[in-house]
């Protein structure tokens, strides 16, 4: 029986709890995002890494299809869901960086930006006339209290991380991490296991391993995108195709 069976007049309002106390429309949003491209982060305290599938078509210029935004210097987002839908929220939290600096002379902790766009989700959750935000976004930094990554919710919940994913091969990333993330690990081995747990959350879908990693290391907490010879060099290196 489908999860979503007999819903009747409880999905036609966002407002409207449904006798079982579920929220229709959120659960709507979080199987959009769950059918959308792997997304992931993983930190360790040299940093963060962020990574996302590409799926790009043959005619599509690759610079406009990203997944990875820099939101400052020090934090990094990774999305999925509905792109239009996180362009708003990504464009929200970087005005929201960028007034952090200048009120306060200081960037903004990567917690503080993370609850101010988990506080637009929620809004609209609350009102008629209104849907959520179909998209999930991965947080990640290096802020006054070290290396943090954040997951969010269409619900506007948000919760800390070690390492995440989210996305249709979540299963496969989060099996892979679940094995072989160590609490030390260096930047550079979560940076191949990033590369890792990505190619092989494609494959298992029958998908031609195509992906971008972004990083941002504590030494200098200003975010770097990796070049795809970089990335193509690590999968090199782990004897994954390509």
């Amino acid at each position: 029986m489908s999860v979503f069976a007999a819903p009747g007049a409880y999905d036609r309002a966002i407002t409207v709890f449904s006798p079982d106390g579920r929220l229709f429309q959120v659960e709507y949003a979080m199987e959009l995002v769950n059918r959308g491209a792997t997304i992931l982060g993983i930190k360790c305290p040299e940093g963060v890494v962020l990574g996302a599938e590409e799926t790009i078509e043959p005619l599509e210029e690759s610079e406009t299809s990203w997944k990875i935004f820099k939101i400052d210097e020090h934090i990094g987002a990774a999305i999925v869901g509905l792109s239009s839908d996180a362009r708003v929220l990504i464009d929200n939290a970087r005005i929201y960086a960028q007034s952090n600096r200048l009120t306060y002379d200081e960037p903004i902790d990567v917690e503080v930006v993370t609850k101010r766009v988990c506080d637009i989700k929620q809004l609209y959750t609350q009102h008629g006339g209104v849907r959520p935000f179909g998209v999930s976004i991965i947080f990640g930094g290096v802020d006054k209290t070290g290396c943090r990554l954040f997951a969010t919710h269409p619900s506007g919940t948000y919760r800390g991380h070690k390492a995440v994913a989210v996305g249709a091969g979540k299963d496969t990333v989060m099996s892979i991490l679940r094995e072989e993330y160590r609490d030390g690990m260096r930047l550079e081995d979560a940076i191949r296991l990033a590369v890792k747990c990505l190619v092989k959350a494609l494959e298992a879908r029958g998908l031609q391993p195509r992906i971008k990693i972004a990083a941002i290391p504590a030494a200098t907490r200003k975010m770097e995108m990796l070049k795809d010879e970089i990335v193509e060099r690590y999968m090199r290196e782990l004897g994954l195709s390509k």
